[in-house]
């Protein structure tokens, strides 16, 4: 039976084609939707086959953890909507952090990173790394002469989120990619919370961008997944033989799922903006909210450069009510709507406490440094009616 073939010149494509069909890799069968290869092995018709495959003079998949059908498609959709050369599909958002950093540094170097970090990205540059031989220096992300200040002849590496995690604060990737390079330094960005629908920080002079694909790609709290984003060099030389001998391998199942998820992307991302900039209004207004974070928020510290660098404000709004923890709580008890869950990008609205959960193993002096007061709830925007979301919170704040 002859394999289903159809042309594709994906380069041509906008967004939205790129994430319903890029990277279709049918089967003989011509499915319509991406098959899943549930397989731990493959075989071969002959031992030279085999041999050719292993010495990487043949293409063709070997064993589960090298790599799969479905998650290359999965790897090639992500590739095709960054604008990326290479991507490698991983088990978890983490897995995907750790790997860009762990994959080239080596005993003797040097990490600059923002201070704004989520709670896991902190432990692994401050804690982590170190036991490797690996320093660091955490910068005021917002401080250009803080970042200058911050590169050594060893410094390898320079990691950021923007937006931060939970705070959302912006920071200006061209200036940070312009000092990096300069001092010979790699740029790693987290852009979970923008999403490359609203953000491309290749375009901005990134080297590498990693997300966790459990939050938007899924959108719906089903798996975990995660994807790096880099130079086909990067990638074949320095990534690829570090996780495929270390582990961090994509279930073909998760990897199925998320390319299910990415055909709805775009929709579910701009849909969710849109209301989380109306929550972030309607905030201001109630009686007992201190602050509000938003990036396209005039509001915002940084919103001229937060509407340069992306499209939109994105799903996340982050807010300070007075009375601290204790009335935090309350505001979480009294919601009858939105969960109460450390997840995000997710159909459903979430909401946390960052200061007992996603940012409680950092500490209080940690916390305090990054901005986050016990009085601080991030709210990850679903997909819900925006005046049932707006009433919810309301409710929950003036009770």
């Amino acid at each position: 039976m002859a394999k289903y073939t159809k042309k594709q010149n994906p380069a041509g494509w906008g967004d939205a084609t790129k994430l319903v069909r890029g990277g279709m890799d049918r089967s003989v069968h011509g499915e319509t939707s991406e098959a899943i290869y549930l397989t731990s092995g493959y075989a071969y018709e002959d031992p030279e086959t085999a041999e050719r495959r292993f010495a990487g003079e043949e293409e063709g998949y070997i064993y589960g953890r090298y790599g799969n059908p479905t998650v290359s498609m999965l790897e090639e959709r992500l590739r095709l909507l960054e604008g990326a050369e290479a991507c490698y599909a991983v088990a978890s958002g983490m897995s995907a952090a750790f790997g860009a950093l762990a994959c080239q540094l080596k005993v003797g170097d040097h990490v600059v990173a923002s201070r704004s970090l989520f709670g896991s990205n902190y432990q692994i540059i401050t804690a982590i790394l170190p036991r490797f031989g690996i320093t660091y220096d955490l910068v005021d992300g917002t401080d250009a002469a803080a970042w200058k200040q911050a590169m050594k002849p060893n410094t390898k590496c320079v990691f950021l989120e923007t937006p931060s995690n939970p705070l959302l604060e912006v920071l200006d990737i061209p200036m940070i990619c312009d000092v990096a390079h300069k001092a010979g330094a790699v740029v790693i960005v987290d852009n979970v919370f923008a999403t490359p629908i609203l953000q491309k920080p290749m375009e901005l002079g990134v080297d590498i961008v990693f997300y966790s694909s459990t939050k938007h790609t899924d959108g719906q709290g089903r798996v975990f997944g995660g994807a790096i984003l880099s130079s086909k060099k990067f990638k074949e030389e320095l990534l690829k033989p570090f996780l495929r001998h270390t582990g961090p391998t994509l279930s073909p199942f998760n990897a199925w799922v998320l390319l299910k998820g990415l055909e709805t992307l775009n929709l579910r991302v701009e849909a969710q903006s849109r209301a989380a900039a109306a929550i972030a209004d309607a905030l201001l207004a109630i009686n007992g909210v201190e602050r509000v974070y938003y990036p396209h928020h005039d509001t915002h510290t940084q919103v001229k450069l937060a509407r340069q660098q992306m499209k939109m404000g994105g799903t996340m709004v982050s807010f300070n009510v007075a009375g601290g923890k204790a009335k935090a709580f309350d505001v979480l008890r009294n919601l009858g709507i939105i969960d109460i869950s450390n997840n995000l990008g997710d159909a459903k609205s979430l909401i946390t406490h960052p200061a007992t959960t996603t940012h409680r193993n950092i500490g209080p002096e940690a916390r305090a440094m990054m901005g986050i007061s016990d009085g601080n709830l991030r709210l990850s925007v679903g997909l819900e009616d925006v005046v049932d979301l707006i009433g919810d919170l309301k409710r929950a704040i003036l009770r």
